[in-house]
């Protein structure tokens, strides 16, 4: 339900969008292919849109602020109250998902004016390789999506530079994170000679970069149409504004307390949430290791234990021709939950 609900939100946002840049704008002339490729293409925006909203919670599951769905409807309808580092990531995510679904539907294909990147074929790449197949077009897709995500930023105001600042960052994400895929030609694979093509990650990755980026994001505030470091009593000079790179997600104000509820973001606290306590020899992710001393001590609140019973399939076996048969297991997990310090539960 709640994924229905935010493709139809990001469907409605491309749309609108489409039809207030239709007659201006072209990149390697899609646009003349008519509604029907700009339904399409729209499509694939929202899809990114969606996407990129997945991995927001995918990324903060186990933070104070987890990318609740109210956030990403403020979001849309450009009613976050102020530029902090969350919404910092969100901006980007979501930029970064828009170019990543049209890069890869324009390279597979999908579009029939756009097609993958065969530029660089035949060229020499490395000492040990040469250019060839055919990379993702991520030229189209960073063309594309800055169009589409940089219009829906109507502000004038250093909150607009901020947001189209962590718009760009977005894409050079997805431009950073491309990986180089290579094939071997020679005598009985002797791989005498290789050829390599660039390639979209995981979007996972892109994700993963992000976040690391989301920890060291920079404060700034923006004089002149410039962004640079600190606030507007902290003193700086023009050396400030070089150490701002386009790679760095920024914002304006320290993020709220995210313990306690906060409509403003759509938060609703950390009193309800779930946390997670997994033995180190099964979870190689120590933030969700520590993930009840951030969402419940931290916030003055205590940990709930349960033990429930799930039953899931198991034991799954495939029978000629052609089934599968599974059994029902049920075993016994532990339930973690923040609850006030308060309570005799």
């Amino acid at each position: 339900m709640a994924k229905t609900w935010i493709s139809c939100m990001f469907i409605t946002i491309i749309f609108s969008q489409f039809s207030h840049t239709y007659t201006t704008w072209s990149v390697n002339n899609f646009m003349m292919a008519g509604q029907k490729a700009s339904a399409l293409f729209s499509k694939s925006a929202a899809a990114g849109g969606l996407m990129a909203v997945e991995e927001c919670h995918h990324q903060f599951m186990w933070d104070q602020w987890n990318c609740p769905k109210e956030s990403i409807s403020l979001y849309s309808e450009n009613h976050l109250p102020t530029a902090i580092r969350e919404v910092a990531f969100l901006y980007s995510i979501i930029s970064a998902g828009v170019m990543y679904t049209l890069t890869l539907n324009c390279s597979m294909g999908h579009f029939k004016t756009c097609s993958c990147d065969s530029s660089k074929s035949g060229s020499k790449g490395d000492k040990d390789w040469n250019w060839g197949g055919c990379s993702d077009n991520v030229v189209f897709g960073e063309k594309a999506s800055k169009q589409y995500i940089d219009n829906l930023e109507t502000g004038v105001d250093e909150r607009a530079i901020v947001n189209l600042h962590n718009n760009e960052a977005g894409r050079r994400a997805v431009r950073r994170t491309l990986k180089l895929t290579c094939k071997c030609h020679g005598v009985s694979g002797s791989c005498s000679i290789r050829t390599c093509w660039k390639e979209l990650s995981e979007f996972r990755t892109v994700g993963d970069y992000l976040k690391r980026k989301y920890f060291r994001a920079v404060m700034v505030d923006a004089r002149n149409g410039q962004l640079r470091k600190g606030n507007s009593v902290q003193r700086r000079d023009e050396r400030d504004i070089l150490q701002i790179s386009k790679q760095d997600l920024v914002y304006l104000e320290h993020s709220p307390n995210f313990c306690t509820a906060n409509s403003d973001y759509g938060t609703s606290g950390a009193i309800g949430r779930a946390c997670s306590r997994p033995s180190v020899r099964h979870s190689e992710n120590r933030w969700e290791r520590k993930s009840c001393n951030r969402l419940c001590k931290s916030c003055g609140l205590k940990v709930k234990q349960v033990s429930v019973s799930e039953t899931s399939t198991c034991n799954c076996q495939f029978h000629w021709c052609c089934e599968v048969k599974c059994d029902n297991c049920t075993k016994i997990v532990e339930k973690f939950t923040c609850i006030p310090r308060s309570s005799s539960t």
